[in-house]
């Protein structure tokens, strides 16, 4: 698959330098801008040098940061953040994944504008959860607020920490991704895991709505935001098809040949199994992306079944 292009090569050879790079953004994004041309470093707590990719010890929580992570760097791309899927959200679990998020990017902002780090611009990911978790007819813009619900509150913090960056001058974009189609350790290898018994299963009532983006799409949208020195501000990274989850399990269920069952599993169910984080899988709306197209940018899956297609069966 190509990535973004602009037409111009001034940005290639740029340092490109990502938090969360391991994660599975990270890595395709990784491989999209080493194959575009870019040079590529991560931050990580942990020392692993892989190929072409230098990686650079940090802690947040500690504020430790290798001196020599931002040599040459250009661009900032600040994915890390707790999986919010991994654990029930207690108290504690929910402070961990707000603190992931805005913390390490109040953190990197404090490292740059301490050591007059000039970089061209900083790019940082939030979620379609900003518009919270309610489905509705409304179609969400980005002039829409915060939700008041968990993740609404949690991508409110993420984004403010972010736009620090634009304060002090400094380009920045925000990417508010939906639900990124990639078949492993994702959201959708999460729903093809009973196909393993020769079905599929819904959730809930199956009319809330599922904003979905192509992996592709989206590690292209991020390489556009360091191409294109006309975007700035907040960006909603979802195709432009509005599907329902009854839409997506039965498309779903075509690619993999396989039956949904007609029972789903009930709300009340996931709500004693899950508590709170239940509400993200049992409610959506739809949630526009009208601003990107007009910033230029075509997606290349802009329909589910081509993009699942591609997807699972390659």
């Amino acid at each position: 698959m190509s990535v973004y292009e602009t037409g111009t090569n001034l940005q290639k050879n740029s340092g490109v330098l990502i938090t969360g790079g391991s994660g599975l953004i990270g890595k395709r994004l990784t491989a999209s801008l080493l194959s575009a041309g870019y040079r590529v470093s991560h931050l990580s707590r942990k020392r692993d040098h892989s190929g072409n990719i230098m990686v650079f010890m940090w802690d947040p929580q500690k504020s430790i940061i290798d001196p020599d992570a931002f040599e040459g760097i250009d661009y900032l791309i600040h994915l890390a953040g707790a999986n919010i899927g991994a654990k029930r959200w207690t108290r504690k679990r929910k402070i961990e994944i707000t603190e992931s998020r805005s913390g390490s990017a109040r953190f990197l902002y404090k490292t740059v504008i301490d050591r007059d780090i000039r970089l061209k611009a900083f790019i940082s990911a939030s979620a379609a959860g900003v518009y919270g978790s309610v489905t509705s007819m409304k179609i969400f813009t980005e002039n829409d607020p915060p939700a008041g619900d968990f993740l609404g509150s949690v991508c409110k913090s993420w984004e403010e920490s972010a736009d620090l960056f634009r304060i002090a001058g400094i380009r920045t974009v925000i990417i508010r991704a939906a639900v990124v189609l990639e078949k492993n350790d994702s959201a959708l290898s999460k729903l093809m895991i009973s196909g393993r018994f020769g079905f599929l299963i819904k959730t809930g009532n199956g009319r809330q709505y599922m904003p979905w983006i192509h992996i592709n799409d989206l590690c292209n949208i991020y390489i556009k935001a360091i191409e294109d020195t006309g975007m700035m501000g907040a960006y909603n990274a979802v195709a432009p098809q509005h599907v329902t989850h009854s839409d997506f399990m039965r498309s779903l269920g075509r690619i993999m040949s396989l039956p949904v069952l007609a029972i789903p599993v009930p709300g009340f169910v996931l709500r004693l199994i899950l508590g709170e984080m239940s509400e993200v899988i049992l409610k959506g709306s739809r949630i526009s992306p009208e601003k990107l197209i007009n910033s230029g940018y075509k997606f290349f899956f802009s329909e589910l079944e081509d993009s699942l297609k591609n997807i699972i069966l390659g």
